[in-house]
Formats: C-alpha cells, sequence, structure tokens
C-alpha cells in the first residue's frame, strides 16, 4: 500500500508594527507612487492605486495584485507565491504617531519555507529602507 501525504503545507501569519518618521498621508504615497517607491527602494516599480491592478517590486522579487485602498490610510494586496492555492493577503495600515506613522503590517498564509526570508525583507529592505529615506 502506496501512502500519499496530503496534509495541507504549512502557511505561517506575520504581523508587526514599524514607526515611520513620516505623516500618514505621506508613508502612503511613498508605498503606493511607482516614482517615489523608486526613490527609496533604489529600484523601478509597477504599482498603481487601481483595484484588481497588478504590481511588481525590486525587479520582480515581490509580485501580487492590489485588492483595495484606503487614502493615506491602508493598503491591502495579494502576494503571489507561485502557483499556491491559499492567498497570502498583505493588510497595512497607517495611523497616525506622535513620531510620525505607526505602520500596522499583517501578512497572512506565508508559506512555512519562505517565512524567515519575507519577515526580514519585511523589517530590513522594505520598512527599513522606508524608515532611512525618511530620516536622511
Amino acid at each position: 500500500m502506496i501512502l500519499i501525504d496530503q496534509r495541507k503545507p504549512v502557511m505561517k501569519d506575520f504581523k508587526k508594527y514599524y514607526l515611520i518618521p513620516a505623516p500618514p498621508e505621506d508613508v502612503y504615497h511613498a508605498i503606493t507612487n511607482p516614482v517615489t517607491i523608486r526613490l527609496w527602494t533604489g529600484e523601478p516599480a509597477e504599482m498603481s492605486t487601481e483595484p484588481g491592478s497588478e504590481f511588481s517590486l525590486w525587479e520582480g522579487s515581490i509580485t501580487g495584485q492590489n485588492l483595495a485602498f484606503e487614502e493615506g490610510k491602508k493598503i491591502v494586496q495579494e502576494w503571489y507565491f507561485g502557483d499556491r492555492p491559499e492567498r497570502s493577503i498583505v493588510t497595512i495600515t497607517l495611523h497616525p504617531h506622535s513620531q510620525g506613522t505607526s505602520a500596522e503590517l499583517h501578512h497572512t498564509n506565508i508559506p512555512d519555507e519562505d517565512f524567515t526570508e519575507i519577515t526580514q525583507g519585511w523589517t530590513h529592505n522594505y520598512f527599513g529602507s522606508l524608515i532611512d529615506f525618511y530620516r536622511d
């Protein structure tokens, strides 16, 4: 008898807050405008605030679909991980803070094998670069 492993792949969620020294409206535009994205990433970007549009960051290292926007407050995206059936949803909510913006990140359904790379990327590359951009 042959046994087939029919377990679902392990998926993880990640939630973290980042303090960015700029007002929420500026942060919102920095992460939704392709010209500004290029300024803080150093890479060309494809981005639109049109729900249903596709996006691409870091030369295609991050791709997905934009799902919803709330100007100056919230971005919801689906990130693609190959042909996985589970939707990996990224929600960034921007809250006013006395020192600028508290960015609340919630990323669901991250494949287990990609979890460490993705979470480090959020902290060091994505939000780290954005924080450095506003500090300079």
